[in-house]
């Protein structure tokens, strides 16, 4: 593929993965790429990335598609087909043949990867990582037109809970403290790295399967989007834990914003008997103008949820975020349901760790429920028979949820009864908008009382508490 055409397909690949690249920031990657020249490929891609990505967090899938475009090495790095070198042999575990190499079985080469994770050596990683798919990855004989590469057999055969278990172990061999909360900061630390393996692995298993294919295909097909516009009810483990890392930072750039903001907004409306007075001393020329100043509103906040199923993670990351905002609210009290309503706003204890938090939500939940099916019109009723002065004039309500009732009665008047009962108040459902109305939802009827928000990602979820506070 010429250049020029790599680029462009490299640019089109970042917009398809979710990142905002403009006609003006391509020419300027062109100016840099041309400028620094092309000898150096750490030094292109520090080019790309300063001028093609805005946020940190699209880094990763920048670096995912310029390894697609851009790769360090073609197959093994070797000269010729490396797939034919070195003779097969079985697997010293009884799975499928293996390639001779510097280690004797899939044992010794768990043990280099532990070895390499305990003292963090990037670039034995890398040299093993590729030699496990090389090895463990290669399914021959595919049907024309299938991958020949397969991450999920390299690692369901280099057993990467079993890798975390000796890695904990090598870990903790290296302190003298031997106390549980080592343990667990060992085990912690373990996951981490080779979770950090787990994607090694699958990225040079994409490069592969680019070399056979074409690098815009494999970015359409296999590359996920950016962690902030990942959908709360798609997202895997291990975005989910990197989505909570994620959540206190956010609340702090959003409260640096609105900070901001509210800084900018500071001056009221015109006050213009103060300025016609002021002008007599410049001859009636209103000079200066003065304004009335602005009464300061910060709005009370009832959040209600729904923690049934795959919603729950969206509710937890939306109270998660209004309680590190909190500062930003008069007030805020906070209630979860499936079919029965639980207060949890004492659950919320400022400086509290996130993942005891986290685990108190989920028990919570459990109060939430009596029979365990999601019923959105028993929920409203009890809400407004057990906390009658939950809302007010000065309230804003905030319901979370999918709006699936199991098709049981809706109780439209109980909804509206509380959206007159408060000030503002929206609904934000975390399934796409082309779901709502299907089978058991009610989005339509609850849509016609109160607003509702699509609201799938961080990206959304950040921007809707901004325009709320």
């Amino acid at each position: 593929m010429p250049l020029l055409d790599r680029h462009i397909a490299f640019v089109e690949a970042l917009r398809t993965a979710g990142l905002p690249v403009s006609l003006a920031e391509d020419l300027d990657a062109v100016e840099a790429v041309t400028t620094l020249g092309l000898g150096d490929r750490e030094g292109v891609r520090t080019a790309f990335a300063a001028t093609l990505v805005k946020r940190q967090s699209h880094r990763a899938s920048f670096d995912a598609v310029f390894d697609l475009f851009f790769p360090a090495l073609l197959g093994s790095g070797a000269s010729g087909d490396d797939r034919t070198q070195g003779a097969a042999r079985p697997d010293a575990e009884g799975g499928s043949d293996v390639r001779e190499s510097r280690f004797d079985g899939l044992g010794e080469l768990r043990e280099g990867l532990v070895e390499a994770m305990a003292v963090d050596d990037q670039e034995a990683l890398l040299q093993l990582v590729r030699e496990s798919v090389e090895r463990l990855g290669a399914m021959p004989g595919r049907p024309r037109g299938m991958s020949s590469w397969s991450s999920y057999n390299t690692l369901q055969k280099l057993a990467p809970d079993t890798l975390v278990l000796r890695l904990a172990q090598a870990l903790m061999a290296g302190t003298d403290d031997r106390g549980s909360r080592s343990e667990e900061l060992a085990m912690v630390g373990a996951a981490r790295r080779v979770d950090a393996v787990r994607r090694m692995v699958e990225s040079d298993v994409r490069r592969r399967i680019a070399e056979e294919k074409d690098p815009e295909h494999v970015a359409r097909t296999t590359l996920r989007p950016p962690l902030d516009q990942i959908a709360f009810t798609n997202a895997r483990k291990s975005d989910i834990d990197e989505m909570r890392r994620q959540i206190y930072p956010l609340a702090r750039r959003l409260a640096a914003r609105l900070a901001k903001e509210q800084h900018a907004r500071r001056r009221g409306p015109l006050d213009f008997r103060r300025t016609v007075r002021a002008s007599v001393s410049t001859g009636g020329v209103p000079m200066v103008t003065h304004h009335r100043p602005r009464r300061p509103h910060r709005p009370e906040l009832v959040v209600l949820c729904d923690v049934s199923g795959s919603v729950a993670n969206f509710a937890s990351f939306t109270l998660l975020l209004v309680y590190a905002l909190r500062e930003q609210f008069g007030k805020v009290r906070a209630f979860t349901f499936v079919d029965d309503v639980h207060e949890v706003t004492e659950e919320f204890v400022p400086g509290a760790d996130l993942e005891e938090t986290l685990t108190r939500l989920a028990a919570s939940a459990r109060h939430a429920s009596l029979w365990g099916r999601t019923d959105y019109g028993r929920a409203f009723v009890q809400f407004r028979e057990k906390y009658p002065d939950a809302l007010g004039p000065k309230s804003s309500l905030l319901v979370l949820g999918d709006a699936r009732s199991n098709y049981t009665d809706p109780r439209i008047a109980t909804l509206r009864d509380m959206v007159d009962a408060s000030r503002h108040a929206w609904w934000l459902n975390p399934e796409a908008r082309r779901q709502w109305d299907t089978g058991d939802s009610s989005a339509r009827e609850y849509g016609e009382v109160v607003p509702m928000v699509e609201c799938r990602n961080l990206t959304q979820l950040t921007e809707f508490v901004h325009d709320l506070v």
